[in-house]
């Protein structure tokens, strides 16, 4: 419990019922004071309610019993989607990402930055820096990785010179050294009197948190204990290396041969070189802006500059009159970008079922794909989602659902970028675990992450990125 105190709480909610717009009750009898002086993380598992709590604290969801008293001053939240005023998804499709950096005028990040905050240059250039995004400023916003992305809302949030600073998995998606960097900016605010609240996972809880808010069912469990430091979840098991070795085929699934990629005058891939062969489990690693997201785009044939390189796919050079379409049926994806682009207005068997036609058009699935897609929300323990609406998940559910998409049609290749974004330890160990167990010995695997211990098992082979080199 919050020790008692004779000064009024900052804001508080006493047995609060928390409603959403379109009628859903997520948290239920909640009692949560926050106190002067204190920083709250709140954890809990995926879809108990956290973004919908921060949400709620800055006014966006009704209290339809009990009662909520708000914290005054200015609030301002950062989430996991960018749809504002200044920059909206919508209406955009994901390969235009890539066809957008040449376009006439692009939306910089510089004035992604300005917009709607009043900073001038030098503002914007010093938490550019403090970000490590100062040399994305030119870039367009659109072409940004997803953790260039997360830091860039983070870095509009501080520019608006907040009162209270809620940030929803402010941690996820940004490599190693990033996560440091910014839970020490984050200290610093903290520490200068700015009011921050995160919801995170538990084991990265920076050190100057105080308390913890654990949210289970919708419900909340306060506690003066601090998990613990900002840190990488252990990896007790070493790899088996076994199987994938064993049932390694040299027949080359995708080759990179010298590839270069250019934007504005920079190389945002420099000499790649890069076979996988079939049945190969790679690992791709490097930190935010090493050239990962691009790599894929090319493998994905999302990329146009794939065609002015030497990329070739299952036996065939790109350019060689291959339609998009005959790669995609290969090939199963997910990642942090593409989330954001699936907009489309399904329930999450329907979304799931899009696989099968290898776009994000829905097409009823025959009997046996229909049993296919039931049997993975069964396995990945979401059998629950399957009539609801895809918008109205949490973004955790979401990037569920956009996992069977991935995995059901049982592709040759399966490429999974971020995977477990937004998933709590135990979902995304199941998951593991099922790809560890499931794929078969012939189907190939690219897995990229910023977090060792989601790495599958039976990965053996990694390609390491930096400054759009292979360095290892």
């Amino acid at each position: 419990m919050t020790p008692t105190s004779s000064a009024p709480p900052a804001f508080a909610f006493e047995n609060a019922t928390v409603t959403r717009a379109d009628g859903g009750t997520v948290l239920h009898e909640l009692t949560w004071a926050v106190q002067p002086g204190e920083t709250w993380a709140v954890v809990g598992p995926t879809a108990c309610g956290k973004t919908t709590l921060l949400e709620a604290i800055r006014g966006k969801h009704r209290v339809t019993a009990g009662s909520f008293t708000p914290p005054s001053g200015v609030v301002r939240m950062v989430a996991f989607k960018e749809d504002s005023r200044t920059f909206s998804y919508a209406g955009r499709y994901y390969q235009q990402r890539y066809e957008f950096a040449d376009a006439d005028e692009p939306l910089s990040l510089a004035q992604f930055l300005t917009a709607r905050t009043g900073a001038d240059a030098g503002e914007v250039t010093a938490v550019a820096t403090a970000l490590g995004i100062v040399e994305q400023l030119p870039q367009p916003f659109l072409t940004l990785s997803n953790g260039q992305t997360r830091r860039a809302r983070i870095a509009k949030a501080l520019l608006a010179a907040p009162d209270w600073l809620l940030l929803d998995d402010p941690f996820v998606g940004i490599d190693t050294a990033g996560r440091r960097e910014l839970a020490a900016l984050l200290g610093e605010l903290v520490a200068t009197g700015r009011r921050v609240i995160l919801a995170t996972a538990p084991e990265w809880l920076p050190d100057w948190v105080t308390n913890v808010l654990e949210l289970r069912e919708g419900r909340g469990r306060g506690s003066l204990e601090v998990f613990c430091s900002l840190r990488e979840r252990p990896s007790v098991e070493e790899p088996d290396r076994s199987r994938s070795e064993q049932n390694t085929s040299s027949e080359p699934v995708l080759e990179l041969v010298n590839v270069t990629v250019r934007h504005g005058g920079k190389a945002i891939l420099d000499g790649v070189h890069w076979t996988v062969r079939r049945g190969e489990r790679w690992a791709v690693l490097g930190p935010n802006g090493a050239g990962k997201t691009t790599l894929l785009a090319l493998a994905c044939g999302d990329h146009p500059q794939a065609f002015s390189n030497d990329v070739t796919l299952f036996g065939k050079r790109r350019g060689s009159g291959e339609t998009i379409w005959d790669v995609k049926r290969n090939i199963g994806f997910v990642s942090p970008e593409f989330h954001l682009y699936f907009r489309e207005p399904l329930t999450a068997f329907e979304a799931a079922a899009t696989a099968f036609g290898d776009s994000l058009l829905y097409r009823p699935p025959t009997p046996e794909q229909a049993d296919a897609i039931r049997a993975l929300f069964a396995a990945f323990g979401c059998a629950d989602l399957l009539p609801r609406k895809f918008a109205r998940l949490s973004v955790g559910q979401q990037r569920l659902v956009l996992l069977v998409r991935a995995v059901v049609k049982e592709p040759p290749l399966l490429i999974l970028d971020e995977p477990f974004q937004g998933l709590d330890g135990p979902t995304a160990d199941r998951i593991r675990d099922w790809l560890d167990a499931t794929l078969r010995p012939d189907q190939t695997l690219v897995f990229v992450t910023h977090v060792p211990a989601h790495l599958p098992r039976t990965v053996t082979r990694h390609l390491q990125l930096a400054n759009g080199r292979a360095t290892g």
